[in-house]
């Protein structure tokens, strides 16, 4: 009869359980979202979180990881521990380092509820057997126990510093910025060594041959002009009267901000609308003469989509407008001269138009793509510092010729 009733209880156990871990795992495929964990384990046309998608930096070429639970290639042997030390510490199991691509500084303020539900989600996949691709790093940052010193030089641990007077909304924002958003990962500048500019956060970075813009208060090239609504209307369609998506950002926007929660995008834009502007760095100014040869290059080929007066013409729906684009007169002019140089492609979501995709433009020579970009950034109210033709050069040596 006791055995009876050890059995019961041990069966009610165990059905009270099954609603909860679904539950964890459920809220951790939200927070897979928020993290956009697939965007950054998935290469194009690749499995989903099986890893193999590339991150380039000035030290080479690091590989994501397969995190779907295969034993083998995966994270299938990983306990809950190991993952929260990967999160938390950038150690995987055995001692391995993990280079801080993967964000880990950020990771580390990720609450362990939110920890042990991402890992139930991921356990909920199908398993992918996917070795790893081997990273291409040039000497010394090949040696992972290099990694030691730059996490006693770039990893801090400290708690951040929370005003007493933040409300809820702010505070939601702050953690999602800067815990599972990991956005000061593309949009904060970095050092030779790959370590964040503590001075500058969230004021626009270069990653990958893409400018991540300046998402502080700064009038021009930041969020200054942007109202709280502008904030929102851009994480969840991609496109607004100040910027369209380019580069990685498109796919933040598709597979991660557009897919958030009404409430915590408009707390990510309560965060961003509090931060104070950057003081504007020094800059070199077109010449006139540089002005006037891009004009010309300008009526000849880009005025028929985007009209004289750098604003989309009539049926080129949600097409960018120049004049005030906060990535056009960013001080950094990567992203402008990738996209003249290659060309792109708008975001694509459901219940919005397609954007016409923008040409590349490779038979023009440095020069040129430097007078039309300088142009482009200081025409119709625009003021940005001039490009030269050795900034296009390095770029389209970067790119491949």
């Amino acid at each position: 009869m006791r055995l009876f009733l050890a059995l019961l209880i041990l069966l009610g156990l165990l059905f009270q359980a099954q609603p909860a871990q679904a539950a964890d795992a459920e809220r951790g495929r939200y927070l897979a979202i928020l993290g956009d964990c697939a965007g950054c384990h998935t290469k194009p046309h690749g499995q989903a979180f099986a890893g193999g998608l590339p991150f380039n930096a000035q030290f080479g070429t690091v590989y994501s990881t397969n995190i779907t639970p295969d034993r083998e290639t995966g994270i299938g042997g990983w306990s809950t521990d190991d993952f929260y030390r990967a999160l938390h510490e950038g150690m995987a199991p055995g001692g391995k380092h993990l280079y801080p691509a993967f964000p880990y500084i950020y990771f580390a303020r990720i609450t362990r509820q939110d920890t042990d539900d991402l890992f139930a989600f991921l356990h909920t996949l199908r398993p992918v057997r996917r070795p790893p691709t081997p990273n291409r790093l040039i000497f010394p940052a090949n040696l992972r126990f290099g990694l030691i010193a730059w996490d006693w030089l770039f990893f801090d641990k400290n708690s951040p510093k929370v005003p007493a007077h933040a409300d809820a909304a702010w505070r939601r924002g702050e953690y999602l910025v800067n815990g599972l958003g990991h956005c000061g990962a593309c949009h904060t500048p970095k050092n030779m060594l790959f370590g964040e500019d503590t001075s500058k956060p969230l004021a626009g970075g270069t990653v990958d041959h893409w400018f991540a813009a300046n998402l502080t208060g700064s009038a021009a090239e930041g969020l200054g002009s942007w109202s709280h609504d502008d904030v929102i209307s851009f994480l969840v369609t991609g496109r607004g009267s100040h910027a369209t998506a380019a580069g990685s950002m498109l796919e933040k926007v598709t597979s991660s901000t557009s897919r958030m929660r009404r409430e915590d995008v408009a707390a990510i834009a309560t965060y961003l609308k509090s931060l104070p502007p950057q003081p504007p760095l020094p800059a070199e100014r077109p010449r006139p003469e540089q002005l006037a040869r891009g004009q010309g290059f300008y009526r000849a080929h880009c005025q028929t989509c985007h009209a004289p007066d750098g604003r989309p013409r009539d049926g080129n729906a949600g097409y960018p407008s120049l004049a005030g684009d906060t990535l056009v007169i960013g001080h950094d002019p990567t992203t402008v001269l990738r996209l003249i140089l290659k060309g792109g492609a708008g975001p694509v979501l459901p219940g919005h138009p397609i954007i016409k995709p923008m040409p590349g433009f490779e038979k023009l020579d440095e020069g040129q793509v430097a007078d039309v970009a300088s142009y482009i950034r200081n025409a119709w109210g625009n003021d940005a510092p001039a490009v030269s033709a050795t900034q296009v050069h390095r770029l389209r040596q970067a790119l491949g010729g």
